[in-house]
């Protein structure tokens, strides 16, 4: 890994990481809600369920979507409908004491879990591998890139869920909050029209 390939993936990663996407919309809507404390499993699972993903990818995870086209239609469609679900619940949040289906917010191992289901986290792991992890000394490329997309990635997710919380002072009354949480649930709805209108 050259340094000017190193920064170049630095840009990637922070890009990818920053953007709006279900991660990032889930964890504003969930700083705003609950408050930072609270939904810093979250931002961990997130970042290191993600960090997981991209050695996976990078150990050959990847592949078995070329091998077995199915799995990717698959996973296109239980991708899109748990966001749904998703989607609903955090719709009907109220906050910590409202009447809302989401009481809590995501724990560390659905915020790691749900990395799996989440097509832009699959799209990134797998331009970080396939673009910027060069073949001489693939195996340490591999962990350079994992370290630098986690140290760039945490920071990003954890802004989103900063702001949420900024957001939760001026979200004081109930029915603020829950219109600010059904637009952040028809921002989730509206992340699935690239991933069901995607060529395979």
């Amino acid at each position: 890994m050259t340094l000017d390939l190193i920064l170049a993936f630095t840009a990637y990663a922070f890009v990818t990481s920053i953007t709006p996407g279900p991660n990032n919309t889930m964890l504003l809507s969930s700083g705003a809600t609950f408050g930072f404390g609270p939904t810093v499993p979250h931002i961990l699972g997130v970042n290191l369920g993600f960090s997981v993903m991209v050695l996976a990818v990078g150990l050959g995870a990847g592949g078995v979507f070329v091998a077995v086209p199915v799995l990717h239609e698959a996973l296109r469609y239980i991708g899109a409908a748990y966001l749904l679900y998703l989607a609903w619940r955090i719709a009907r949040s109220g906050g910590v004491n409202g009447a809302g289906g989401r009481a809590a917010p995501m724990t560390f191992l659905q915020a790691a879990a749900f990395q799996w289901v989440n097509p832009k986290t699959w799209i990134m792991a797998i331009g970080a591998i396939t673009a910027y992890t060069p073949e001489n000394g693939y195996f340490l490329n591999m962990l350079v890139v994992t370290a630098v997309f986690t140290l760039v990635n945490g920071p990003c997710v954890a802004a989103w869920a900063g702001f949420g919380t900024l957001l939760k002072r001026v979200l004081d009354r109930p029915a603020l909050l829950r219109a600010f949480n059904v637009a952040m649930a028809l921002l989730l709805v509206a992340s699935l029209y690239p991933i069901l209108t995607m060529e395979g």
